[in-house]
């Protein structure tokens, strides 16, 4: 009798355990098979349409940070080999010029803005091929650019929303690389820049840059004008930096208390579609899916669930309307992930996004929101 009741106790908790599995599926509509499948159709399409040897500018280098989480999942070699090849490339630099004496940080695309944050988001995948094969060459020139910043008494480096993404994550990983403190300390001095020069308290997001605040700037129908793939940028950076941010870190709070603000704004912002409008707080300005906004957002909110900072029940509704956004709107039967708004810094009226319009940073961004949900269904 007792063997029976222990066989009867074991078959209940299996099909419990089942019927959580295929709850878990339904919830979603998906599997990590198919994810997989996604993430391979979205990368194969890309790198067979475009060569990797590229500059290491912010829109391409944004893309090599979704392609190596997506080689962290799928462990395809072609994926790594694919940025090694852009790193070699760029010999393992950002922007060039070696004469510390002209390097600059305002904004600009030739090598001597060493300092501007547009040319350092490369590190992050350099730090990150690093890690799979310690070759130091690979972040010599990261440590140097870093090492140098740090030794100014400048503290106004991420003036625009973006660079939180680009750059924030390189000092986490360059400390996690080299237990030197002084990254965290310039993390929090640099961000705290930011936060005091872009941050709205009362809405809890970020404008793109000082030029876009209220009532100085306002959208179309006088609302405060909050850029989606600005506000992604931010959030999907703080997500990174928590994911690399030593526990007891002093200033952890602050990060996880923009994070949480950024995840609730959101989530009430998002559209009946799924995605998020050009202009987050007025849908009117430039109305229509958008897919880099959207794709920083989901892959935010799945790391927020994945790693207890976001309830479940809570945002898990937000991430299937968004999910099934990417995946039956914004992917193309080829492979191309459209709807992603042209290089830019703003929501601009009349601008035409459509099923064709697609871009580096775009890909990379739906790469790290795939990525998140396998882990999710994990």
């Amino acid at each position: 009798m007792k063997i029976k009741a222990i066989l009867l106790l074991l078959l209940a908790g299996s099909a419990a355990l089942l019927t959580g599995c295929a709850v878990k599926k339904q919830t979603m509509g998906t599997s990590q098979a198919e994810v997989l499948q996604i993430i391979d159709k979205v990368n194969n399409y890309w790198q067979q349409n475009n060569k990797p040897q590229e500059r290491a500018f912010w829109d391409v280098a944004a893309y090599h940070t979704g392609n190596m989480e997506a080689y962290a999942i799928t462990k395809n070699e072609n994926y790594r080999k694919y940025s090694e090849a852009w790193a070699e490339h760029n010999q393992w630099k950002g922007a060039k010029s070696d004469n510390k004496a002209e390097w600059k940080y305002s904004y600009g695309e030739k090598d001597d803005y060493v300092l501007f944050g547009d040319w350092q988001i490369a590190f992050q995948t350099y730090i990150d091929l690093y890690n799979l094969d310690k070759d130091e060459k690979k972040i010599a020139r990261a440590k140097e650019v870093m090492e140098y910043q740090m030794s100014t008494n400048k503290k106004d480096y991420w003036w625009w929303a973006d660079g939180l993404y680009m750059v924030m994550p390189v000092m986490t990983k360059l400390y996690k690389v080299t237990g030197n403190g002084q990254y965290l300390d310039k993390l929090h001095e640099y961000f705290t820049y930011a936060d005091s020069v872009m941050y709205d308290p009362e809405e809890k997001l970020y404008y793109r840059d000082a030029k876009y605040i209220y009532p100085k700037h306002k959208s179309a129908t006088g609302k405060k004008d909050f850029w989606a793939r600005g506000d992604g940028w931010v959030f999907a950076g703080l997500a990174k930096v928590l994911k690399d941010l030593p526990k007891n870190d002093p200033h952890r709070q602050l990060y996880i208390e923009r994070y949480e603000g950024i995840a609730r704004a959101i989530k009430n912002a998002q559209q009946p579609e799924g995605y998020w409008t050009r202009s987050i707080l007025d849908p009117v300005h430039a109305p229509g899916p958008e897919t880099s906004g959207t794709a920083f957002f989901t892959y935010g909110l799945l790391w927020g669930i994945n790693n207890g900072y976001l309830s479940k029940k809570e945002y898990l509704p937000v991430v299937e309307k968004s999910w099934n956004y990417l995946t039956k709107v914004a992917l193309q039967p080829d492979g191309k992930v459209g709807y992603v708004q042209p290089i830019g810094e703003r929501a601009i009226p009349g601008q035409v996004v459509n099923q064709n319009s697609t871009s580096n940073f775009g890909v990379g961004a739906f790469l790290l929101a795939a990525s998140e949900m396998y882990k999710f269904l994990d």
